[in-house]
């Protein structure tokens, strides 16, 4: 038997990055919303993601630091708990999934003049009717069906799967398991060297316990950015002790009580390799089945991705749905699902937002050292056939680097012919606190001259990309003849 039936000006589909914002957007318009969510509120924002895995990150960072015999100093023997480990990362999802449902405890009430407010619906939404869904929770409460005006689909994405194998949540798992399956083992393979795989290689190998194995098709880790900084991840991971089987694939994985066994081919080479756990890290996919879109007139892709319009990519093909985040064929990032999910709201209600503009988008690689990167790297301008010219700094001639005796890495900063800034990547400690600047300069037409003029504090990391500027200004502190292991310009 359905649950009394109630009617709403917006009903979310999903409780993550996406869904929260557009709620709490909606709510600033006075609109009724009812937010559905199937998990933990924050979704991979919080769980399993962006959230857990950094808090992870900062915690092998801390524990390798502290086992550093280089700074003028020694500590005695320390001791990995995983346990509290876990419980740190536990605390840290916790607290943020406690502010949002606080928020939302708030909004569930009027906002000023009495209007506006946010249901939060337990279960798994499926369109049941074009302005229907129907709404069942797994705690065996009856289903409810919802009607709305406009949907906002944002379930956001889970890992790919990999033919033939069978993740079982201990010896083989994905990155939504990995960290819920106990202690880091002696031996762990990764398939796959994107972000995900190369940011837990990091973080198992950082800890100190795990020997790391990185199985992929690609003939260098981290293909879909530019050569040296995946030249300066591996030579990291070199030094980490994790082991790169480059442009290899996975010919079996056989799983027994004692751990898996890997049969790897690098052209016509066979290996095979015993670990403890294998982690796939192939890839996200949209999730999108079993939402019964067809029944709105919501298309999709071959790859289960949402079609959007090519001027806005939150509008679908049915005029009363929009999607944002994962579920969208963009980028799989939370902040720009966040920025998605307001947009589409305010384009729902006739508020006539801006366009969204992909051009300044940044991200964060929480790897050792840290990769931060906003707009074009050199492989993109090349393959989008865009002019430039890109400088390059060393970390070594910065002088906060210097002082953090940590010189490893560079700052690249991209320009057209003409000046107006493309992108920036660095490679370095703090490298998220130096991109921001550059982003807001290119979202609005910015120049090396404007970056160059800018008075930056001082000793900052972010003194590399102002120098970076000059370089491509015939301005710099440091001669490229006088350097040339250090500066250097190219371009394309």
């Amino acid at each position: 038997m359905l649950a009394a039936m109630a009617r709403y000006d917006l009903c979310i589909l999903g409780g993550g990055s996406a869904g929260i914002a557009a709620a709490v957007r909606a709510h600033d318009l006075g609109r009724s919303v009812a937010l559905v969510v199937a998990g933990p509120l924050g979704g991979a924002g919080v769980w399993n993601g962006a959230l857990s895995s950094k808090t992870l990150w900062h915690l092998a960072m801390d524990y390798a630091r502290a086992r550093r015999g280089d700074r003028g100093y020694r500590g005695g023997d320390l001791a990995l708990v995983w346990d509290d480990v876990c419980a740190q990362v536990a605390g840290a999802c916790g607290e943020a999934e406690a502010l949002v449902a606080h928020e939302l405890a708030f909004l569930a009430g009027p906002g000023p003049g009495g209007v506006g407010r946010v249901e939060v619906v337990r279960g798994r939404g499926r369109f049941v009717a074009a302005d229907a869904i129907e709404v069942r929770d797994d705690g065996g409460a009856a289903p409810r069906r919802l009607e709305a005006a406009r949907f906002l689909i944002a379930t956001g994405s889970r890992p790919r799967a990999l033919d033939g194998v069978v993740v079982d949540g201990d010896r083989v798992v994905t990155s939504d398991q990995i960290e819920r399956c106990g202690p880091p083992p002696a031996r762990v393979a990764i398939v796959g060297a994107g972000v995900v795989g190369c940011e837990y290689a990091t973080v198992l190998a950082s800890f100190g316990a795990t020997a790391v194995e990185l199985i992929d098709r690609a003939p260098r880790i981290l293909p879909f950015e530019d050569e040296d900084v995946s030249a300066a991840i591996t030579a990291s991971f070199e030094g980490l002790g994790v082991l790169v089987h480059r442009e290899a694939r996975l010919d079996d994985l056989a799983v027994d009580d004692d751990g898996v066994t890997l049969t790897i081919r690098q052209g016509d080479a066979v290996t095979r390799r015993r670990v403890d756990r294998v982690l796939l890290s192939i890839g996200r996919v949209p999730a999108t089945d079993d939402l019964g879109l067809e029944l709105a007139g919501v298309a999709r892709d071959a790859r289960g991705s949402i079609v959007t319009a090519a001027d806005d990519h939150t509008r679908t093909t049915a005029p009363h749905v929009w999607a944002a985040g994962d579920v969208t064929a963009d980028l799989m990032l939370a902040n720009v699902a966040e920025l998605e999910g307001r947009h589409a709201v305010e384009d729902m209600f006739g508020h006539a937002p801006p366009p969204l503009r992909y051009d300044a988008q940044s991200a964060i690689l929480f790897l050792r050292p840290e990769v931060a990167t906003v707009g074009l790297g050199e492989q993109l301008a090349r393959q989008r056939g865009v002019p430039y010219r890109a400088a390059t700094v060393a970390n070594r001639l910065i002088r906060r680097f210097g002082a953090m005796r940590a010189t490893a890495g560079f700052v690249k900063l991209l320009a057209r012919p003409d000046g107006r800034l493309l992108g920036l990547r660095m490679v370095g400690p703090q490298a998220s606190s130096a991109i921001q600047g550059v982003a807001l300069l290119i979202e609005r037409g910015g120049t090396l001259e404007e970056l160059e003029r800018c008075m930056h504090p001082h000793p900052a990391v972010t003194e590399g990309v102002q120098e970076a500027a000059r370089l491509l200004l015939g301005t710099s502190m440091f001669s490229p003849a006088a350097f040339p292991d250090d500066v250097r310009v190219t371009s394309g």
